[in-house]
């Protein structure tokens, strides 16, 4: 691992910020987007980020210790973690911390890093094949 700055990783995190910010504000009827998509999104969110500062040559564990780090998240919800740190109803860190435990966001972040993980994958494939 690596400290470099990537302005690719930098705007795809801006990007992808932006859509689920459009979801969380703008998309509150359709539920299927608020409820589940945004959950998948989130991780892919939390990995772009951490290519902006580092490099990291082995991306599958960096994908397994985001579920990892989403599942210890939402794992702290089911015991109120954001009332118990003192944010308040509302907040942007109660927002983002969250206050519900849920199997199904565990599933979307599941979900979320297998479409990452196969998209790197893919990527990764698609690099080889062009070298040859």
């Amino acid at each position: 691992m690596k400290i470099q700055f990537n302005l690719k990783y930098f705007i795809l995190t801006i990007a992808i910020f932006l859509i689920e910010v459009l979801i969380a504000t703008k998309l509150k009827g359709i539920f299927f987007v608020r409820a589940y998509l945004g959950d998948v999104i989130v991780v892919i969110l939390i990995y772009t980020f951490i290519k902006i500062f580092f490099k990291i040559n082995d991306n599958q564990k960096l994908i397994f210790g985001i579920l990892i780090f989403s599942c210890l998240v939402e794992f702290a919800q089911y015991f109120n973690i954001a009332d118990k740190l003192g944010f308040r109803e509302g907040s942007l860190m109660y927002i983002v911390i969250g206050n519900s435990f849920s199997w199904i966001d565990i599933l979307c972040y599941a979900a979320g890093c297998l479409l990452l993980f196969l998209f790197v994958k893919l990527q990764k494939n698609n690099i080889q094949f062009n070298l040859k």
